[in-house]
């Protein structure tokens, strides 16, 4: 049973490789127009992503998807934001976490009313810690998402999304030995 739907694989990849290779002869006689646009694809996905990774917001621009730029800063400036609000609060409880574990009667904190256990400033300094490093991980990865937006849609800028393409089905029967095979052949066209 392994065999035959191996076998029957194998011809059904073979059936689709010659059903293509029609349109794939067409491209080839104009193969030099192909790689020259295939090359400037390429060429501006990588300077959208070098923009992109030298200023934030460039390969964007570059692409010419200007409405991209806007929504990319507001989520650094909130990003920024949320890291130094963390941040100072760390600093508080740090220092005050210092203070009462010091051993020192004449540093007093500020929270001593508040919280009169020291392990409450210790859970609330790691807290704002922990959310300081992970504003930071996401702003990292704000920033990579950047460049693989900007990569990607300079490769998909000469994308053709006009309603001229059109997909064919076409069931057939292959031949191994004697046995049928049957198969399906799909053609896309440009009209």
């Amino acid at each position: 049973m392994k065999v035959k739907v191996v076998v029957s694989f194998f011809l059904f990849s073979f059936y689709f490789s010659i059903a293509f290779s029609q349109d794939t002869l067409k491209i080839s006689a104009d193969s030099t127009k192909v790689l020259k646009d295939s090359l400037s694809t390429r060429t501006r996905a990588n300077r959208a992503a070098l923009f992109s990774a030298i200023l934030p917001g460039a390969g964007q621009f570059y692409n010419k998807k200007y409405w991209k730029i806007p929504i990319l800063y507001a989520g650094i400036i909130v990003l920024g934001y949320s890291i130094e609000y963390n941040n100072s609060y760390y600093k508080t409880y740090r220092t005050a976490y210092l203070y009462r574990t010091d051993e020192d009667s004449t540093t007093i904190d500020e929270f001593e009313n508040i919280y009169p256990d020291a392990d409450n400033l210790k859970v609330r300094k790691d807290y704002y810690r922990r959310t300081r490093d992970l504003l930071w991980i996401i702003t990292s990865g704000v920033y990579v998402l950047n460049i693989i937006d900007a990569y990607v849609d300079g490769h998909l800028s000469d994308f053709d999304i006009s309603d001229d393409l059109s997909l064919r089905a076409q069931p057939g029967m292959q031949f191994a030995g004697y046995q049928p095979i049957p198969s399906l052949s799909l053609t896309f066209s440009l009209k």
